[in-house]
């Protein structure tokens, strides 16, 4: 490392990053309730010193652009970005975006938490609370990186900007919104929880609704309808079929080693209005796994078909077919050339304060790195401390020490990636 690059890492503190991460925590930021989150965010990008854009998002004019998907009616919500550096453009260096999205899913029941989910806890070394791992740790990990550059003085050639983003997890409306708003750059990191593999692909998540028809009749004279569970049971097993085609012998090297890159996962069942009656129809909300640069209408049209086969075989099927509608979030696949520079300068930071060589992999879930790369044309990696699998249920946690880690290694990433007058 050189000097500035040395005491920038050594200026992350780490009791100031979690002091931070508590104040987050604490703020349920649910979908269509990020609004108190977001302000906290701008409060501290103003107090260390960052170039703040605080906006309100007009949903209504959003809506009307084709990438704009989301699994809740959006009302609400604020664009936050903080800048630092040559923001006038003046300057000769490249622009670098940390990028992190301050929605968090539900708790759930939160008699399954050991430990409160909205109040940070630190036990064992790692810390518990909705949001550790996805992904307010790695936005606060950005935040300290931000202002350890500020207290060692770095001086960037070009401009280190910090978007704080909502709806991530029901769409990606607030990224989309923040790049209609401008705010792009030569490069970007979206600090999402990859075990700190450096993931320049993402694979795409596309929500579907799956309706089989069935026949009502009283309980008792059960043979008189048609039961929609017992003629899902075929639609299931194809489209299990169907997803174990799609997921064997991937060429993909950044995939090749995962088990189910590409996962069909069918996530809400819900059928009949009483428990005597047999049920007019079932319905069935999943996600639907896709692979980068595949055609997202082909992908459609795989299962839809897989569905029409299943039916094909049904005297009942075949004269009620079963409708697929695609409805929800449709996150699309990314790649970024790994011969990219905001690649290989992350690559390099990485092996400096890690001493190994940096891995490089690709993440099986949808991000809002794929609006940044198909829609604002920013070469973007996903790259965080943390592992997903620990996200998304009760307990979730990540190592103290990882986002320390991470905050070092962002701060010289920026450094190296937009240059400054000391190197």
């Amino acid at each position: 490392m050189t000097p500035e690059e040395r005491r920038a890492a050594e200026a992350v503190d780490a009791e100031r990053l979690f002091r931070l991460l508590g104040d987050l925590i604490a703020i349920e930021s649910v979908a269509n309730r990020e609004t108190p989150a977001q302000e906290r965010v701008a409060e501290e990008m103003r107090a260390i010193g960052l170039e703040t854009d605080v906006w309100e998002i007009d949903f209504e004019r959003l809506r009307r652009h084709p990438a704009y998907t989301a699994d809740v009616e959006r009302h609400e919500g604020l664009g936050v970005v903080g800048t630092m550096g040559h923001t006038d453009g003046r300057g000769e260096g490249r622009t670098l975006i940390l990028n992190g999205h301050i929605d968090v899913v539900p708790a759930g029941e939160v008699e399954r938490w050991t430990h409160p989910p909205f109040e940070l806890t630190r036990h064992a070394g790692r810390l518990f609370g909705r949001g550790v791992v996805d992904m307010k740790g790695g936005l606060c990990c950005a935040l300290e990186a931000a202002r350890a550059l500020r207290d060692v003085g770095v001086d960037l050639d070009g401009a280190l900007q910090i978007q704080s983003v909502i709806g991530e997890e029901d769409g990606g409306s607030g990224m989309l919104a923040t790049i209609e708003r401008g705010h792009t750059a030569d490069g970007a990191l979206v600090v999402e929880p990859t075990q700190f593999v450096i993931a320049p692909a993402q694979a795409g998540a596309l929500s579907f609704r799956l309706t089989v028809p069935g026949l009502a009749a009283h309980g008792a004279l059960r043979e008189e309808g048609v039961d929609p569970v017992e003629k899902f049971i075929p639609v299931f097993q194809r489209l299990r079929a169907l997803e174990a085609a799609r997921n064997r012998d991937v060429a993909d090297p950044l995939f090749r080693a995962e088990a189910l890159p590409y996962a069909l996962t069918m996530g809400r069942l819900r059928a009949g209005i009483w428990p005597s009656t047999v049920a007019e129809n079932l319905v069935v909300e999943g996600r639907f796994g896709v692979a980068p640069g595949e055609d997202l209408a082909d992908a459609r049209r795989a299962l839809e078909d897989a569905v029409a086969e299943a039916a094909d075989g049904d005297a009942w099927l075949l004269d009620h077919p079963p409708a697929v509608e695609w409805v929800g979030a449709q996150f699309a696949a990314a790649r970024t050339d790994e011969s990219d520079p905001v690649v290989s300068t992350l690559a390099g930071a990485v092996q400096t304060l890690g001493g190994t060589q940096a891995r490089i992999g690709g993440m099986r879930y949808g991000a809002d790195m794929r609006l940044l790369v198909n829609q604002g044309r920013v070469p973007t990696v996903l790259f965080g401390p943390g592992d997903v699998r620990r996200s998304h249920r009760p307990d979730e946690s990540i190592r103290a020490q990882d986002l320390v880690e991470a905050a070092r290694i962002l701060a010289v990433a920026a450094i190296r990636f937009c240059g400054s007058a000391a190197s």
